[in-house]
């Protein structure tokens, strides 16, 4: 089957819920109305179904190789690179002044959701060196930028973050790699990076490796980080290549999924050391780096929403075209395509909603980003960075999470074929399982969102979403429908249970850590779950006005308050529930002694 973007739902989510029309009266992105909306993504969707979802397949099935230092890519990949970079998709929302286009986040995360959903395997090189390309943008000197983001915003060199290491995976405190500084001003790196998604590949002609490594005697822990650039290919001051840097390729992963994305080992320093240019100020790495994270943190979560949406089109249509058992109700003779069956139709439209709901928070947080980067007033970036800030790991730990459930419930679809890789299926659930992983595990955004978004400021940015949720409460309270009433009565519940546990975390976080954290990710998942639900009865607001008026695409919009409407009653009805084993269940989480596990 193959991928249709959903150009307009992502257009009605611009539109209606991230103000897509106040971003155009930014200084700055004035012809980043709907209009330059409506093109770029229609564009963007016709390449990417027709070169880019092709290639799934193949990349699941004849995945990334590594022979004497080298990878080579699947068949077709460097000539689809190619095409991107052509195109001049890779500088979509990076400035105009180094050969991008400057379009705002809000239109470059839907071109985002719409090239995972193509083909996450080949999207990971391009969001790899989105992140390396805003950490240099930010803490990169100006000769650094001149020489490097021109030939990374033009795809002609691609981009990568190294942190992890064999003995150090999400605490860095224990990164060894060190540096040791040159007379020239550069220095020398020597260790082992792991787990660098396309750390070495054939589809550019440079890579530049964004490394953490210490310099001799650097403070320790993650004080004495610095943030080093170290190009596969060294680069003379007119931009030419020259030798090749003593970093290299060892070997690459055998993965669950995923596998046309090349995930490598490298060893720096083997043959003398692997030269370096020092980004910022030394000891200073982990804050650079981090801008490369949260960056990649919010494409995860675009990630997870791609991923999923391939795997509800997926199942949607062959629920459409499986005939299997006579309908329920006996309202067809013979046997009927399973869509006809009850609980079919609940597996769809849970996948359905769930995505549509995850895709307008993730839409609302770019429009928060934009407004946050580039608003002229100074109070106004503010509130939006802090709104943008609370909704990153919502956005990466949520939608991941469901992605994988939206995944195998697309197993579950296709029943027993399903099972067979042959089908399609299965590429879906296994390629979305890393997504709660990279970038942060779902503890990790928890323990984020725990410490840094609610307890330092004693939960006044998640009150102030609480009280932006109770005016759409006040909004659904005039429509007298019973979908209406339904989002009402679901989101009222949402919102005071998240009020609660808020009120919880601010409170008992100093006093009772232990408890706090071990509701952490439930408490994520009920923030992303409320949060989602918000922007779908947003939504229903904007569809039954409209169909009130007769404005509009009528079945669309009847669609809209039918999705929202489940979302309601199957989705974010599961919010109290959540309450309860935050606020009440912390003890049962350690209750079992250690040696009994």
């Amino acid at each position: 089957m193959s991928y249709t973007a959903p150009v307009k739902d992502m257009l009605f989510c611009m539109r209606e819920l991230a103000s897509l029309a106040s971003i155009a009266r930014i200084p700055g992105f004035e012809e980043a109305g709907l209009e330059t909306a409506q093109a770029v993504l229609e564009e963007c969707a016709r390449f990417n179904e027709g070169v880019i979802a092709p290639l799934n397949v193949d990349g699941d099935k004849n995945p990334s190789t590594w022979r004497d230092g080298h990878v080579t890519m699947t068949p077709g990949f460097s000539q689809a690179f190619a095409q991107f970079a052509e195109g001049g998709w890779q500088g979509l929302q990076h400035p105009v002044e180094f050969g991008g286009q400057g379009l705002p986040k809000t239109i470059g995360a839907a071109c985002i959701e719409i090239l995972n959903s193509a083909n996450m395997s080949f999207a990971l090189c391009p969001l790899l060196t989105d992140g390396a390309i805003e950490a240099l943008l930010t803490a990169g000197t100006p000769e650094q930028q001149a020489l490097y983001l021109p030939k990374m915003i033009d795809g002609t060199w691609t981009g990568t973050m190294n942190l992890t290491e064999p003995q150090a995976g999400s605490d860095l405190a224990l990164v060894r790699t060190r540096a040791e500084p040159q007379p020239d001003g550069s220095y020398k790196l020597f260790g082992t990076k792991i787990f660098i998604t396309y750390g070495e590949h054939d589809m550019a002609r440079n890579i530049v490796h964004l490394v953490l490594a210490r310099v001799s005697g650097a403070p320790e822990g993650v004080k004495g980080i610095s943030l080093f650039i170290c190009p596969k290919f060294l680069i003379a001051a007119d931009g030419r290549l020259g030798a090749r840097n003593d970093a290299h390729c060892v070997s690459i992963e055998h993965k669950l999924g995923i596998k046309a994305s090349p995930t490598a080992v490298l060893q720096f320093g083997d043959n003398g050391g692997a030269i370096a240019y020092l980004v910022g100020q030394e000891n200073r790495g982990l804050e650079y780096m981090f801008i490369m994270m949260n960056a990649a943190r919010y494409a995860v979560g675009v990630q997870g929403i791609a991923i999923a949406e391939r795997a509800y089109q997926k199942a949607a249509s062959f629920a459409r075209e499986r005939i299997q058992s006579r309908a329920v109700d006996g309202s067809l003779p013979g046997s009927v395509p399973i869509i006809h069956h009850p609980d079919v139709r609940r597996m769809l439209m849970t996948m359905r909603a769930t995505t549509e709901a995850c895709r307008a928070m993730a839409l609302v947080g770019a429009s928060a980003f934009d407004v946050a980067h580039h608003h002229p007033d100074a109070a106004t970036r503010q509130q939006n960075q802090a709104f943008y800030e609370f909704l990153v790991p919502l956005i990466k730990g949520y939608s991941t999470e469901m992605s994988i459930e939206i995944a195998s419930l697309g197993v579950q679809v296709h029943g027993g074929m399903g099972f067979i890789e042959e089908t399609g299926a299965a590429q879906y659930l296994r390629d979305a399982r890393i997504l709660t992983i990279y970038e942060g595990t779902t503890a990790i955004q928890a323990n984020d969102l725990v410490g840094r978004k609610t307890a330092r400021d004693g939960g006044r940015t998640a009150k102030a979403i609480a009280a932006q949720i109770a005016l759409t409460e006040s909004e659904l309270g005039k429509l007298d429908q019973v979908a209406a009433r339904a989002m009402h009565k679901r989101l009222r519940a949402a919102r005071q249970a998240f009020e609660q546990v808020v009120e919880f975390i601010a409170g008992a976080s100093k006093g009772n850590p232990n408890a706090v954290f071990a509701g952490s990710v439930p408490y994520l998942l009920l923030a992303g779950n409320t949060v989602a639900g918000w922007q779908m009865a947003r939504a229903m607001v904007v569809a039954l006005e409209q169909l009130q008026h007769g404005a509009g695409d009528a079945a669309f919009l009847r669609a809209k308050v039918a999705t929202a409407h489940f979302y309601a009653d199957h989705i974010l009805s599961k919010v109290p529930g959540m309450r309860d084993a935050v606020v009440e269940g912390a003890d049962s989480v350690t209750a079992l002694a250690l040696d009994s596990f």
